[in-house]
């Protein structure tokens, strides 16, 4: 849905996630695709790739011109940003599916988020928000604190129905309904030793928000992927608590990954 109250944008990676964005803009975005060079409208660029191209992609930015990167990338992004002294930039949270390339997006709305799920932090949070509107979907504009807590359940999220599934070579829909105590009590945990390390609490309902996340994308399928992203930013609070004679914070998460063959 093309709206001319959209803030036109650069929008790098040609996928299904980037061809959704571009079909929510004014008609006037710039599309860079993998390995060309980062120019385009003043405003905001959306960076909607794989992780392992992010660095560069940053290094084909003009200086002047990174602090408007917009990540939306899943996992721990934190310390690779604050590495490239991006460690305030916008970043988006993605509720929101694309089957295929070319289809609508489906929000990520659940029966226990009817509002939706998808939230935005820094200072293009707002245009990006104005963006997904413009397309029929949901996105709030959350403070830092809020959004690092958005952050760590979404990192949850991924990093437990992946490592479950995984063990029982199950969708996610059936991890959530066939394995509900297992991942649930997963969940909790990394709920746990995250906020410890980042500094915030655990949202009240985190787990029946996640687990009801699950079912609105039932048909995902799983597999444990971009280990230093998601699960080895956990495994590397357990090693680090090892190095100090601690406990280890993440048990039931070590004793799954050592399960599945991931460490």
């Amino acid at each position: 849905m093309a709206t001319s109250t959209v803030e036109a944008c650069t929008i790098v990676g040609g996928g299904r996630v980037g061809q959704a964005l571009a079909e929510m803009g004014p008609g006037t975005d710039v599309i860079v695709k993998r390995g060309g060079k980062i120019e385009g409208p003043p405003g905001p660029i959306i960076v909607a790739t794989r992780n392992d191209a992010l660095d560069g992609i940053v290094d084909a930015t003009p200086e002047d011109r990174r602090k408007d990167l917009v990540f939306i990338q899943n996992g721990m992004l934190q310390p690779w940003l604050d590495s490239r002294g991006l460690g305030d930039n916008t970043q988006l949270l993605v509720y929101f599916a694309v089957a295929k390339l070319g289809d609508a997006p489906t929000d990520g709305k659940t029966d226990v988020n009817p509002e939706g799920l998808t939230a935005a932090y820094g200072r293009h949070a707002e245009a990006v928000a104005a963006r997904l509107y413009a397309g029929g979907l949901s996105c709030k504009v959350l403070g830092k604190a809020e959004f690092t807590q958005a952050m760590l359940e979404k990192l949850v999220w991924i990093s437990a129905l992946m490592l479950v599934g995984a063990k029982h070579k199950v969708t996610v829909g059936e991890v959530e309904s066939k394995h509900t105590a297992e991942v649930s009590a997963l969940i909790s945990e990394l709920l746990a030793a995250g906020g410890a390390a980042l500094g915030v609490p655990t949202a009240p309902g985190a787990v029946e928000r996640l687990n009801a996340y699950s079912r609105s994308v039932a048909h995902f399928p799983t597999a444990v992927k971009e280990f230093e992203w998601r699960n080895g930013w956990f495994y590397g609070l357990t090693q680090a608590a090892a190095k100090e004679g601690k406990p280890d914070p993440c048990p039931l998460h070590t004793a799954l990954l050592k399960e599945v063959g991931a460490i």
